[in-house]
């Protein structure tokens, strides 16, 4: 029987303990935090799962929660189709190809806090250029006021931030298919649209996958884009959990209720995010026997 060199994990070892240990010593902080009222210059009380109590009956999470859901949901169904399609009309070779992707990539290397700016000149009534073009078609934009105009502020901004994330992953997974696949549809006399169903969007499955809980997990941390844009408002429009968050831990010294409120919160995008998992893995297994099968 063969043996199998095991020496690489000599090397790798040392970067999971660290990896562990900067992952498991805040979160066991946040799990003793989350048991405990905590009040500046004042011992810690236990109070057992009392914060978590407190979060699930707290109308401002509920109302933060049902908002971020929905603003996740939205952008998945903007920037998922929308990168696709962005991928399909990129150039495949040459130094046009190198051109679109540099270009279509330099959104993602923006800070989050620059982004954050950007859109809030792009928006000023005075100088920016988004009121600028909405008062030619005589609407008053303002995002001060409006909780319309904010939220969908807001949107288009995480859509030009990170649509270039869904692109370039399925570009790459366009450029894995290989020419026979195409062939064959066309000797089948398949159309370009049953092409794309059949042949391309099952073998997009894996990159689009990735794509999709990057994306939803990363929407449901967004937080200063959103602070230097429009502060959560007006009223709590775009106001989301994070904003929430960071309020009772920062601006109310809430430690306890902070806490219980970040593990609720994670346990609700793991549980999502495996959610998706498994129902983009059964339906691209199922589309691709369906394709095996035409």
């Amino acid at each position: 029987m063969k043996r199998v060199d095991q020496r690489a994990w000599l090397f790798l070892i040392p970067a999971l303990v660290v990896l562990s240990l900067n992952a498991f010593i805040p979160l066991m902080t946040v799990v003793n935090y989350s048991v405990q009222d905590i009040l500046p210059g004042l011992g810690a009380v236990w109070v057992g799962f009392d914060n978590f109590e407190n979060v699930l009956r707290d109308p401002s999470f509920r109302g933060a929660l049902t908002r971020q859901l929905g603003f996740s949901a939205l952008i998945l169904l903007i920037q998922v189709p929308l990168g696709i399609l962005v991928a399909l009309g990129m150039p495949k070779k040459g130094w046009p190809a190198t051109a679109a992707l540099v270009t279509i990539g330099l959104p993602l290397l923006i800070p989050w806090n620059v982004v954050g700016i950007i859109w809030r000149v792009f928006t000023r009534s005075d100088i920016g250029i988004v009121p600028f073009l909405f008062d030619r078609f005589g609407y008053v934009y303002n995002i001060a006021n409006s909780p319309a105009d904010a939220y969908w502020t807001v949107v288009m901004m995480d859509v030009w931030h990170w649509t270039p994330l869904i692109a370039l992953l399925a570009y790459s997974g366009l450029n894995a298919i290989p020419d026979a696949f195409y062939q064959a549809a066309r000797i089948d006399g398949a159309t370009r649209w049953r092409t794309f169903w059949v042949v391309t969007l099952p073998r997009l499955r894996n990159v689009l996958t990735i794509g999709i809980l990057l994306r939803f997990m990363d929407s449901f941390r967004i937080y200063i884009e959103i602070s230097l844009l429009t502060g959560g408002g007006p009223g709590r429009t775009t106001a989301f959990v994070s904003d929430l968050l960071v309020n009772r831990a920062v601006g109310g010294f809430e430690f306890g209720y902070a806490a219980a409120l970040s593990l609720i919160y994670f346990f609700i995008i793991i549980v999502i995010s495996y959610l998706f998992f498994l129902v983009l893995t059964n339906v691209g297994t199922s589309s691709q026997m369906q394709g095996g099968d035409a």
